[in-house]
């Protein structure tokens, strides 16, 4: 009975002792993660997702995220090609497609491609120019893409994208680049308001053509822009004085021609610096005579139709003045 009750404790232990060791050696992979086994120091295979056996104190798994990661890069401060001091900060979507070659070919695959990032942007920075870095970003991005891509392939590493976050100029050059946007706009205003000047004389040049071919078309215009003017609701009301009268009265204040005089006498000729107008003198001896009792007379037989012309004695001062 002591034999059996010692067999039966040695069986025991041994049951204890395996079970710890098959514990010892269960793994389990998650659906995004490989794990890469080494025994005694060698590659022996890269596990799938799901519970794994190892064989504990030979067998040593190291697991491998197969996810997207996201690296923001630090900003880089360089010199552009024409010469400006500029602060580019990116950041960069890689993942792991060989769990093998991230564990064997590279000490740390994250910081390694952490540096590469760095010093390909600074390289970038140096080949562009300050307008490609702020309106060609796209081109940047892929030229930035492939120089991180080129040294990750080897790690087992593949680079999905990398982007431009920002780029930080200098208070100067941003002073200076708003005026420029300042002074640009101001041009469009001018271009855009002398394009309207045009249009806007073009149209008044055809309205008056039009007017001048129908003299009714002007008066209606006239009153038009008198009865807006009243709606105003304004104390003072200034009509402009008619041209035609102004002519009608100057050839009546003139002396009739002389029978047989050449046509050349009737006027004599003025020299080209010398301007046909009013003196002040006949402006008020005008505004003298429109004050006379009988310019109503005067007008009422201008406007009637096929009336003759006024004599000149008509126009003529009264003692009174």
């Amino acid at each position: 009975m002591d034999v059996l009750y010692l067999l039966m404790g040695w069986l025991a232990a041994i049951v204890v002792i395996a079970g710890i060791g098959l514990a010892a050696g269960v793994r389990v992979v998650t659906q995004y993660e490989r794990g890469v086994v080494f025994r005694l120091g060698r590659v022996r295979a890269v596990r799938d997702p799901g519970m794994r056996l190892l064989i504990p104190g030979v067998d040593k798994m190291q697991k491998i995220s197969m996810q997207v990661v996201t690296m923001p890069v630090p900003a880089q401060e360089g010199i552009t090609r024409d010469n400006v001091t500029v602060r580019v900060d990116a950041v960069v979507y890689f993942r792991v497609i060989d769990p093998m070659r991230a564990l064997v070919e590279v000490q740390d695959y994250l910081f390694a491609v952490a540096q590469v990032a760095q010093t390909s942007l600074r390289s970038i920075i140096g080949k562009s120019d300050l307008d490609d870095l702020l309106s060609n970003r796209e081109q940047l991005n892929k030229g930035l893409e492939l120089m991180i891509d080129s040294p990750a392939v080897n790690w087992g590493v593949h680079i999905d994208r990398v982007e431009i976050k920002d780029v930080a100029l200098p208070d100067a050059l941003k002073r200076s680049m708003s005026r420029q946007a300042e002074a640009e706009r101001e041009r469009r205003a001018r271009i855009i308001s002398a394009e309207g000047e045009l249009q806007a004389s073009q149209k008044l040049a055809a309205a008056a053509a039009n007017m001048a071919h129908a003299p009714a078309a002007l008066q209606l215009r006239f009153l038009e822009t008198v009865v807006q003017v009243a709606a105003e609701k304004n104390s003072t009301l200034v009509l402009p004085f008619p041209v035609e009268l102004l002519r009608f009265l100057e050839r009546s204040g003139r002396p009739p021609a002389q029978a047989g005089q050449p046509e050349q006498d009737k006027e004599p000729e003025r020299s080209g610096d010398e301007q046909p107008g009013l003196t002040p003198a006949a402006v008020g001896e005008l505004m003298a005579a429109l004050a006379q009792p009988g310019i109503r007379e005067a007008l009422a037989a201008l406007e009637q139709p096929g009336a003759p012309s006024a004599p000149p004695n008509a126009w003529e001062k009264s003692p009174d003045t």
